[in-house]
């Protein structure tokens, strides 16, 4: 028996957000990164090897769209559970002494460990893509935010348990995403088909209201975590703690019922389309021109983009696949070469990599996004280099709330381009400059408010690129290419982990020395004080000094794309309006 249509496919989205806040198990890998070190008597180059395993998981991600063609949606979440189960339940029996494994072993099963958060994101893409086809980019973009909370999440799990276990992260890691994944079953095989899902702008109109209530919640959800995930408390304080944030993620079921029920769905929304207003989403508006671009697509062919319009010539006409040429002769090479006639234009594998866009775009990334990561792999060892072990836990918690911040801000663009419009590549730019900020701060500076002011602009840096970055993809070089050409984009996620981590290790490693644990046998290398990371921040805060600057260059080729698109998209909705 399936749920109904309107009502089951929110419960589905309530699946899919359990999914992706139980998932993101990579971002606690500072909580158990030192304990890691010292069992495995390793240096710091060699515990970088493992943190790239994790990240490296997503050059892997490809497996998980094949295993979708070719498998039912229960059995691929099946399988990514086992992987986390194995990966890290191993590495907990082998941190815990229960058996022996060696180093290379560790690598391999951090690697699998990878693999499943990617098999996870992916089987959450297709629920939402599946369940909201109007709805899409609010669906995907609440959904991946709450895989910034994870880390948050976990810390609280462990504090309500066992504060002073650093090897408990590993087992919660193996066991908390396959008992979620057990309890997101059941609404996940009772989906309602996809003949039920209606796609009328009546049925969008009411699908931003919640998803109005959904984001307020999420945002509520955040500042709860922020305040009391790091908290020192006792353990059943904790789990008092605990149980406030698994009610918030259990609440959004409570949401779309409601609405409907009391019939409260007019007059809220009503306060919400007053003419004028510059808080509208983007869904109706997008129908209405996307029916009009059909009406007259027999005269002139349609490319679509993320939003489901394409973008026309000055003159009503599509400009094709023919590149737009600069008018201003003296214009630098670099900002009128090769430019995008279009959004949305699909682009083959071998043609994004021929085009400059990208490799801007990637190098942004590279720059960007990839460095918090890398940052957050690093956030143990960088606290206790400066004494601040026993605030490890409230630096990861720092991080991932605001990563949770920066991926829900991710949205804004599209909640108030009626009243201020602004290219996404241009937001992309923006939200790039926290990080180089961040990095100077770090580095002029080593007191523990400087490193959790940064820890915070980091994370809501490297939270809005990760969740733009899917949008800008489809919007650059086609949403029906977006899987092929975002999986190359993060080709960088890996390769930078490695080199920005190397650099780090390396750097640390200069500067240690061989100290011997009370904890586990022999010596475990140490460093300590502002020496063992200052040049690391100086490093990483110029290459993300170039990333913004490759960002801004992005934005001024494509920033007359976007332009043209949205004077099209204004002229065809208020001739919709008129008529």
């Amino acid at each position: 028996m399936r749920m109904a249509g309107q009502s089951g496919k929110w419960v589905v989205l309530v699946a899919t957000i359990w999914i992706q806040a139980f998932t993101g198990t990579n971002f606690d890998f500072s909580d158990y990164s030192s304990s890691l070190k010292s069992l495995l008597n390793i240096s710091q180059i060699k515990l970088n090897y493992l943190a790239t395993a994790n990240d490296m998981g997503k050059v892997f991600g490809w497996s998980s769209g094949l295993a979708l063609s070719h498998l039912p949606l229960s059995l691929v979440i099946f399988i990514a559970s086992s992987m986390g189960l194995l990966g890290y339940g191993l590495q907990w029996l082998a941190i815990k002494n229960l058996i022996t494994l060696p180093y290379y072993l560790f690598f391999l099963l951090s690697l699998l460990s990878g693999c499943s958060i990617c098999w996870f994101n992916t089987v959450c893409f297709v629920l939402c893509i599946r369940n909201f086809p109007v709805n899409r980019p609010l669906a995907l973009s609440l959904t991946v935010s709450f895989n910034g909370v994870s880390a948050a999440l976990y810390t609280l799990a462990a504090n309500s348990i066992d504060p002073s276990s650093d090897s408990l992260y590993l087992l919660l890691n193996a066991l908390v995403p396959l008992l979620t994944s057990l309890a997101a079953l059941v609404p996940i095989l009772l989906q309602p088909p996809l003949d039920s899902l209606s796609r009328s702008p009546d049925a969008a109109r009411k699908n931003s209201v919640i998803f109005l209530v959904l984001n307020f919640l999420a945002i509520f959800t955040g500042i709860y975590l922020l305040l009391f995930a790091s908290a020192t408390s006792d353990e059943a304080t904790s789990r008092l703690y605990f149980g406030g944030a698994i009610f918030l993620l259990i609440s959004p079921l409570c949401i779309p019922g409601t609405i409907y029920a009391r019939g409260w769905f007019h007059t809220i929304h009503s306060s919400f389309q007053m003419e004028g207003s510059g808080f509208i989403l983007v869904h109706v508006d997008d129908l209405e021109l996307h029916k009009e671009l059909l009406l007259n697509g027999q005269n002139s062919p349609l490319i679509s983009n993320g939003d489901d319009h394409g973008l026309l010539g000055e003159n009503g006409s599509v400009q094709g696949s023919q590149r737009a040429k600069t008018s201003d002769v003296g214009c630098d090479k670099v900002l009128g070469q090769d430019l995008l006639a279009m959004l949305g234009e699909e682009h083959t594998a071998a043609e994004v990599v021929q085009r400059l866009d990208f490799w801007l775009y990637y190098v942004a990334y590279f720059c960007g996004g990839t460095i918090g990561l890398v940052y957050s792999n690093n956030l143990g060892q960088i606290a206790q280099s400066l004494g601040l072990s026993s605030s490890i836990s409230t630096l990861v918690t720092l991080y991932s709330a605001f990563s949770f911040f920066g991926r829900l801000l991710s949205a804004v663009p599209d909640y108030i381009r009626n009243k201020f419009y602004f290219a996404r590549t241009g937001w992309l730019a923006i939200g790039l400059v926290p990080t180089p900020i961040a990095f100077i701060l770090l580095a002029a500076s080593d007191s523990a408010e400087t490193l959790k002011v940064s820890t915070a602009l980091i994370g809501l840096s490297s939270g809005f690129i990760f969740a733009a970055a899917v949008a800008v993809t489809s919007e650059l070089f086609g949403p029906n290419s977006v899987s092929v050409n975002h999986n190359i984009l993060i080709t960088n996620i890996p390769i930078g982990s490695l080199l920005y981590g190397f650099l780090a290790a390396a750097i640390y490693d200069a500067n240690a020395y061989s100290v011997t644990t009370g904890d586990f046998m022999g010596d475990t290398l140490v460093c300590m004080g502002r020496k063992c990371y200052f040049w690391t921040f100086v490093w990483w805060g110029g290459m993300s000094v170039l990333g913004l600057a490759s960002s801004v260059l992005l934005f001024l080729r494509t920033k007359h794309a976007y332009d043209r698109f949205e004077r099209h998209r204004s002229r065809i909705s208020a001739q919709s309006l008129v008529s």
